[in-house]
C-alpha cells in the first residue's frame, strides 16, 4: 500500500492528506435538517448528517489528493452509528481509489494489539470465512509500549500489504512533557525515530516501508533531524493550517527525491467555508470551499516538494 500512496502522490503532485475529522458543528445546517428530518435528532441523525458531509467533500476533492485520514474518535462519539458512518466513509474513499490512513492511534500488547490490527487491517476468522473489519490501508499507532504494541501491526501490515504510521513527534504544544525528555543525551523521539526505522527495515515496499512516523508540522528542525533518522519511512506531518504549520516549514521533512512525507489538513479543508477566505461560497457550496482550500494548500506547498 505504500506503494500506491507514493504513486499517487506522483500522480496528483499533491504530498496532501485530508483530515476527515467532522464536528457537527462544521456540517452546514441544510444537511443537517435533511438528516434529522429522516432520523431526528439522534444518534442516527448525527451519523448521517457527518456521512454525508463527508460524502459531499470526498466528491469535491478526490482528484486532486492521494490520500484522507478519518479520526475514528469524531465518529465513536456517536456511538454505533457512528462506527457505521466511519465505516461507509472508509468504504466510500476506497471506491475513489484514495489511500484511507485510519487515524485510531491504538497502543496496546499481545492478543489486544494483535485483535486492534486484525480490526482495522486484516481479516478475522469467522468459522470457514474470513472478513475485512473496518479495512483501512494504513493506521495511526501509539509505541508508548514499545515493540510489544508495535510488531502485531507489523506483522498484519506484511501480510497485507498495508501500513501505519507512527507517533514520533506530535504536533500538540505539551508533547515536550515526555517527547522531549532527554534519554542518554538525546531527546525521547529520536530513540523512537530510530525504533520506527529499525522495525520499517523488515517491511520494505520498493522504495519506502510499511512503517512510517507521524512528526508535526510545528517542529520543523526537529523534522531535519528525524528525516535523516528514518530516510526510508513515509513521515505523516500533522499541524498544518489550523495549528500553525505553513508550507514554508517543511521542506525538511522531504528527501530529496521531493518524496516521503505527506501533510494532514483537516478543518482548514472540511471546514474551509467557515473561514473568512473562503465564505463567499457559503454553507450550500461547502464542499466547493474545500475544493478551493486543497488547491491552495497544493500550491503553499510546493515549495516544499520541490525543494
Amino acid at each position: 500500500m505504500i506503494n500506491k500512496l507514493v504513486a499517487g502522490i506522483k500522480k496528483t503532485e499533491a504530498p496532501i492528506v485530508v483530515g476527515l475529522d467532522p464536528m457537527l458543528g462544521f456540517v452546514p445546517q441544510h444537511i443537517l435538517d435533511k438528516a434529522f428530518e429522516e432520523f431526528g435528532e439522534t444518534l442516527e441523525g448525527a451519523a448521517e448528517a457527518i456521512w454525508q458531509y463527508n460524502k459531499g467533500i470526498v466528491d469535491a476533492v478526490y482528484d486532486l489528493i492521494p490520500a484522507v485520514k478519518p479520526q475514528i474518535a469524531m465518529y465513536e462519539q456517536f456511538g454505533i452509528p457512528g462506527l457505521v458512518a466511519f465505516k461507509k466513509t472508509v468504504d466510500y474513499c476506497k471506491s475513489k481509489n484514495l489511500v484511507v490512513i485510519g487515524d485510531i492511534k491504538r497502543g496496546d500488547i499481545g492478543s489486544t494489539s494483535t485483535a486492534y490490527a486484525v480490526g482495522h487491517l486484516g481479516k478475522v476468522k469467522v468459522g470457514n470465512n474470513s472478513y475485512a473489519g473496518f479495512d483501512e490501508d494504513f493506521v495511526t499507532v501509539n509505541p508508548y509500549l514499545g515493540t510489544d504494541g508495535v510488531k502485531p501491526f507489523a506483522d498484519i501490515c506484511k501480510e497485507e500489504k498495508k501500513g501505519m504510521f507512527i507517533l514520533v513527534k506530535t504536533s500538540n504544544p505539551s508533547s515536550g512533557e515526555f517527547q522531549d525528555r532527554l534519554i542518554d543525551g538525546k531527546p525521547l523521539y529520536e530513540h523512537v525515530a530510530e525504533k520506527v526505522a529499525g522495525w520499517g527495515e523488515d517491511v520494505m515496499g520498493e522504495d519506502y516501508s510499511y512503517i512510517g512516523a507521524v512528526v508535526g508540522a510545528t517542529y520543523p528542525e526537529m523534522g531535519k533531524v528525524l528525516r535523516k533518522l528514518m530516510p526510508k519511512a513515509y513521515i505523516l506531518v500533522p499541524g498544518y493550517g489550523a495549528q500553525g504549520g505553513k508550507g514554508s516549514d517543511l521542506a525538511n521533512f522531504f528527501n530529496e527525491d521531493g518524496l516521503g512525507a505527506i501533510v494532514n489538513s483537516s478543518r482548514g479543508i472540511i471546514a474551509a467555508y467557515k473561514q473568512e477566505q473562503y465564505a463567499k461560497f457559503g454553507a450550500q457550496c461547502y464542499a466547493d470551499a474545500s475544493r478551493a482550500a486543497v488547491l491552495d494548500m497544493k500550491e503553499d506547498l510546493m515549495q516544499a516538494w520541490n525543494k
